[in-house]
């Protein structure tokens, strides 16, 4: 959210000065106008117009309370038509401290490259007010519907004469998402039925088809009939726009255990129990809130789902009766409740030989050896060699007695 827009220029005579801002009063004080100012002017009046080695790039800086922040890309213009051969000018954005500038960053440039323009063509700034004026909009008006269109619409496109047009789009700025593994499974967060259209990507369409929370990406790429590769990068880019998550391959093999955020399930914050009990629910009488907070709390580092469920039904709880385990899994690990242990083989005779550069990690003569340093789950195994738990765990064996150790983490 825009606070604040303003432009200021530095004048020979009386130096830097607000010429015009928006809303009124919000920098400097304005006749009829009883409102308190966002900061102290004079005291930042060097950073919004400085010395010529900090014009001509985008330069923030915050005020003393550490309230707001000021986006500004001073500018001058070196002529001898002006007075001491040069124009200073500054057009600032202000946003709360809280607010991410990053996004802010572009419209600030534009804003400056923009008129600059306009002052080389038609001295715009410069001779505002005079006769060449008229036909155009004012300045005030012109940061006016800026500062309003950006908060509304998040874009702006305004006619200033029959030559130029001020055209600018904030566009949110997301953090680069981590790498695509072949054996995660994609969980999608919209309804890509709603969005999709002609304009889209071939194998952007051909991958969002088999996205249910069940495949991984491995076998999305092969029912789709599209390279791994391609498919990672469509993955990539629905991750970078969060319109997916990603999960890890569900087994029955799998190990998970509860975070400190279960206290938040107990105590039932946010409906959450309900909303875990409406996910999970497959038909018959649903199961109530106790014995999901039961079956949440039962499951430890050291036993697996398969064990997990056997424990319930011992104790005379079908568990499969009630809930889809899958989505029940699932839930846990969106909302946090949940993280997984995976496991992971480490020989130290291979972890003996790579230290001494006796042999090289992808010229192993055993398929499986290059996976024994401690940096491989189970999960990759099984994704990149189409081998289940158990027939690693077999193959393992055949590696010398004591040398290969199996890590939970």
């Amino acid at each position: 959210m825009i606070k604040g827009i303003f432009f200021a220029r530095f004048l020979p005579e009386e130096g830097t000065r607000v010429v015009h801002q928006t809303p009124p009063g919000c920098i400097v004080p304005e006749p009829d106008v009883n409102k308190p100012r966002l900061f102290d002017f004079e005291t930042m009046a060097e950073y919004i117009i400085p010395r010529q080695a900090f014009c001509n790039r985008y330069v923030t800086v915050c005020d003393p309370e550490n309230r707001y922040r000021i986006l500004g890309h001073p500018v001058c213009i070196n002529d001898e038509k002006y007075k001491r051969n040069e124009f200073m000018f500054n057009f600032c954005l202000v946003i709360g401290i809280e607010v991410d500038k990053i996004p802010y960053e572009a419209v600030v440039r534009r804003l400056a490259s923009t008129f600059t323009e306009m002052e080389i063509q038609n001295q715009f700034l410069s001779e505002e007010g005079g006769q060449k004026s008229r036909d155009r909009r004012s300045i005030s008006a012109l940061i006016e519907i800026i500062r309003e269109d950006l908060n509304n619409y998040n874009e702006c496109m305004i006619p200033v004469d029959d030559a130029n047009t001020i055209n600018m789009k904030l566009f949110p700025i997301h953090r680069h998402p981590p790498p695509v593994k072949s054996w995660h499974v994609p969980v999608s967060k919209i309804n890509f039925a709603d969005v999709v259209d002609d304009t889209w990507d071939l194998t952007m369409k051909k991958v969002i088809l088999h996205i249910d929370g069940v495949k991984d990406v491995r076998r999305i790429a092969h029912d789709a009939d599209v390279a791994l590769n391609l498919a990672k990068i469509a993955l990539q880019h629905l991750l970078y726009y969060d319109s997916i998550l990603m999960l890890d391959l569900f087994l029955f093999g799998n190990i998970y255990a509860p975070t400190s955020d279960m206290n938040d399930f107990i105590e039932d914050k946010a409906g959450m129990q309900d909303e875990c009990a409406n996910y999970v629910f497959i038909s018959g009488p649903r199961l109530p809130n106790f014995y999901l907070c039961r079956l949440f709390t039962t499951l430890c580092t050291g036993r697996t789902v398969k064990e997990w469920l056997k424990l319930h039904m011992d104790q005379g709880l079908s568990v499969f009766n009630y809930i889809d385990v899958r989505r029940f899994i699932q839930f846990g690990l969106i909302k946090g409740l949940l993280y997984r242990v995976h496991k992971y083989a480490i020989s130290s005779q291979y972890l003996s030989l790579l230290a001494r550069g006796q042999i090289n990690r992808d010229d192993t003569a055993d398929v499986l050896q290059r996976y024994t340093d401690g940096c491989h789950c189970f999960d990759q195994i099984t994704a990149e060699q189409n081998i289940g738990d158990t027939q690693i765990v077999e193959h393992l064996r055949n590696f010398p007695k004591g040398d290969v150790e199996i890590v939970y983490r």
